[in-house]
C-alpha cells in the first residue's frame, strides 16, 4: 500500500478531509471521502473520489470552482490552500504564454465565459496549450448552462483525479 495512503488512513477524520482538501476544493467532498477510510489502494481511493464527487449537489461544486485560478492567474476567487495554488500553477504551465496576444485573447475569453455562465471557466489545464485552451473555451461557449455544468465538474473531477495521484505520489 502507498506510504501515504496508509498515513492518511490513520488520521482523525477532520485532519484526513483537511489534508485531501486541496485535490478538490470542495469541503463536502473532502468530508465525505475521509468518512469512507480505510482504502486499501489509490484505485479504491480514485473510485470513491469519483463517486462522492458525482453525487455533490451543485453549490459542493462551485466551492470546487471558486477554488482554482482563473487560467493565466495565480490567485482564486474564493479560498483556496497554499496546495492547490501550486498544483494550479503546475498544471497550467503549458498554458501560460509569453505571448501577450494569446493572453489577452484568454483573459477577455474567461471574462465572457464568466458573463455568461456566472462562474470561471474550469478544464484539466495540463499539458494543454494556451491556443487548446482557448479553443475549449469558445467551444463550450455554446453549451446550454444544464450542458455546462456538467462539463466543468467533469473536467474537476479530471482535476481531482490528477491532483489525487500527485498527492498520492507526493509531488
Amino acid at each position: 500500500m502507498n506510504a501515504a495512503l496508509t498515513r492518511w488512513n490513520t488520521l482523525d477524520a477532520a485532519s484526513a478531509a483537511r489534508e485531501v482538501l486541496p485535490c478538490c476544493g470542495s469541503h463536502a467532498w473532502a468530508e465525505r471521502l475521509a468518512a469512507m477510510r480505510p482504502f486499501a489502494d489509490g484505485d479504491a481511493l480514485f473510485t470513491a473520489s469519483d463517486a462522492v464527487w458525482l453525487g455533490l449537489p451543485e453549490p459542493a461544486w462551485q466551492e470546487a470552482f471558486d477554488s482554482h485560478p482563473r487560467i493565466g492567474q495565480h490567485h482564486a476567487q474564493k479560498q483556496a490552500t497554499a496546495e492547490s495554488l501550486r498544483w494550479s500553477e503546475q498544471e497550467q504551465r503549458t498554458a501560460l504564454s509569453p505571448d501577450a496576444a494569446a493572453k489577452l485573447a484568454l483573459e477577455a475569453a474567461n471574462h465572457r465565459y464568466e458573463a455568461r455562465f456566472g462562474r470561471i471557466f474550469i478544464v484539466c489545464a495540463a499539458g494543454k496549450s494556451a491556443t487548446e485552451i482557448l479553443g475549449l473555451l469558445e467551444a463550450r461557449m455554446s453549451n446550454d448552462a444544464a450542458t455546462e455544468l456538467h462539463e466543468a465538474a467533469e473536467q474537476q473531477r479530471q482535476i481531482t483525479q490528477l491532483r489525487l495521484r500527485r498527492w498520492l505520489g507526493g509531488n
